[in-house]
């Protein structure tokens, strides 16, 4: 930005002018590739030397001149300038008051003009005259790079919405238009709506606060929503397009390029086949070895070839697969495009019927407007009353006023004592509030060390009863041992003394019968009674032989038995 301000102090020296203080200072802080000069007094001569160095400027992409309060000539200077530039893509004139002079400027900036696709007119005056703005709408109708244009409050009627209304029609590129705050009305909302169908690339068109009926304003938001679904529906066309032909060429780049490498490989197989022909004989069967080789590259290389031609094939299909899909959207678009004419036709119809009905209601309403006037006269005639009456209350409101100024300066003093008092309070709160917190902290840590304490003792008792408990199993398994010996000394003991036993001649062979659980000679029989049956006999009773025996009977009685 140093190089544009040098250039500017330069221009404005040779014009004979001294260049403004606040210009240079604006051109130094600036940013790269933007030159904004908003709410900067610029006179004619800063104007002239700007409009010398904008076609000249390869860097600004954005120019900002808002509330800049340019003259007729200053903006026409500006203007020129911009039509050989190349680069601006975004202009912001917003509150400048252009007039007619400002309209035909900027018509011959649109004519010229190929790189601005951003165009800012708000707060203006162009729509006061009707042929300067014709001229300007002209212009717009042949322009094929803007794409955002903002025209609110510039005062355009109806005849310059109609104008508009004719250069949508033509235009093609044009995207976003802000029409709010002016005064269109019904003829011109009509206008704007009838050149929508010709438009394709229109997808949105604000008409707030241009007392336009409700219906019109539906009307136009039915279409910009229908060209939104275009404009969606065609970029989704296009970014399929663009990846189907990148698929191709990368295909078709791909086979070229394997096509090279085989001829490539032929060649050089073709240059070492010629040498090997010219060889000796001696090293024949060396070079015959190294042929079959070379075969069963080629044999490969004619493999990878045919895969190839294989995978373009089906690239074809696809692509084809694609473009019959293409087929369909577009003839979903034809389909839709006369839908979307037919709902326009009924729309117009209903539309006619409205307009016949707004007629009548027009009608009754100027009725109704003449006796509102005599209204309105009489009601002049109060308010000038009620303004006398209102000159006394505002009086008594300035007094009030001041009381209650000189109460809230109280107010506010006392609420800065009662905050003082308050702040003290919570910073009392909040040492308490710290104090409780560490004797908190300093019980939980006391109760954490002894149940720490607990823990470990447990764990200690825990280890000495697993401790007992095996030497308990250890005695026991000991003692276990014990018995089992006892028992196989007396089992063989047992042995050891059966034959002495069964010898009859031996007065002390004793058999132990389970019915009474005595110990008798054999050859007795014994027959317990009927109420000791079943029952479980008790252990046989050591001692001499005998001819009888006894038994416990049920009723816990002794009794004697015979011998049978």
């Amino acid at each position: 930005m140093q190089q544009l301000r040098l250039a500017y102090s330069r221009l404005c020296k040779e014009g004979g002018a001294e260049p403004q203080e606040a210009v240079l200072q604006r051109l130094q802080e600036l940013p790269r590739g933007r030159l904004d000069l908003a709410a900067q007094s610029l006179t004619v001569d800063t104007c002239r030397a700007l409009g010398k160095l904008l076609p000249k400027d390869a860097l600004l992409t954005e120019v900002v001149l808002s509330d800049c309060m340019l003259s007729e000539e200053g903006a026409s200077l500006l203007l020129q300038g911009l039509c050989a530039n190349t680069i601006v893509r975004f202009l912001d004139l917003k509150g400048n008051n252009l007039q007619a002079a400002g309209a035909e400027a900027l018509g011959q900036l649109l004519r010229q003009n190929k790189s601005i696709q951003s165009l800012t007119l708000e707060w203006n005056n162009l729509g006061s005259w009707d042929d300067a703005f014709a001229t300007f709408c002209g212009a717009l109708a042949g322009n094929s790079a803007l794409q955002q244009l903002d025209l609110r409050n510039n005062q355009i009627n109806h005849k310059g919405a109609e104008e508009l209304a004719l250069a949508l029609a033509c235009n093609t590129s044009l995207q976003q238009l802000d029409l709010r705050w002016n005064s269109i009305g019904l003829l011109g909302g009509r206008a704007l709506v009838n050149c929508l169908p010709r438009n394709r690339g229109l997808w949105r068109l604000e008409l707030a606060g241009n007392n336009i009926p409700g219906d019109i304003l539906r009307a136009v938001e039915q279409a910009m929503a229908h060209s939104q679904q275009r404009q969606a529906a065609s970029r989704e066309n296009q970014a399929r397009t663009r990846v189907l032909s990148k698929e191709v060429q990368h295909l078709q780049e791909e086979k070229s390029r394997q096509f090279l490498d085989l001829m490539e490989t032929i060649d050089k197989q073709r240059k070492e086949m010629a040498r090997s022909s010219r060889a000796s004989a001696a090293r024949m069967g060396q070079l015959q070895e190294a042929l079959n080789e070379r075969h069963s590259i080629i044999n490969a290389l004619k493999a990878k070839l045919q895969m190839a031609e294989a995978a373009l094939a089906l690239s074809e299909q696809k692509a084809q697969g694609l473009g019959e899909l293409l087929a369909t959207t577009e003839q979903e678009q034809r389909n839709l495009a006369q839908r979307q004419a037919k709902e326009h036709r009924l729309e117009q119809q209903e539309a006619a019927e409205r307009e016949s009905k707004l007629l009548k209601d027009l009608s009754a309403a100027n009725e109704k407007n003449l006796l509102l006037r005599n209204q309105v006269d009489e009601l002049e005639r109060k308010v000038r009353s009620q303004q006398e009456q209102l000159f006394l209350a505002r009086q008594e409101l300035t007094n009030t006023a001041a009381e209650l100024k000189a109460r809230a300066i109280q107010a506010e003093e006392r609420l800065e004592l009662e905050k003082n008092r308050s702040r003290q309070s919570l910073e009392d709160l909040e040492q308490l509030r710290a104090k409780e917190v560490e004797h908190m902290t300093r019980h939980l840590e006391e109760s954490e060390r002894a149940m720490q304490e607990r823990v470990q003792r447990l764990e200690a008792s825990r280890l000495t009863l697993e401790e007992e408990l095996s030497r308990v199993k250890a005695a026991a398994l000991s003692e276990r041992g014990q018995a089992e010996e006892e028992l196989m000394k007396a089992k063989n003991q047992v042995r050891l003394e059966e034959p002495l036993s069964r010898d009859p001649s031996n007065s002390a062979w004793l058999t132990w019968r389970r019915s009474c659980g005595c110990w008798c000679r054999p050859g007795t029989r014994l027959r317990a009674p009927a109420c000791s049956r079943g029952r479980r006999w008790p252990t046989p009773r050591p001692g001499p032989a005998s001819w009888a025996c006894r038994w416990k009977a049920c009723a816990g009685a002794w009794r004697s038995c015979s011998r049978n």
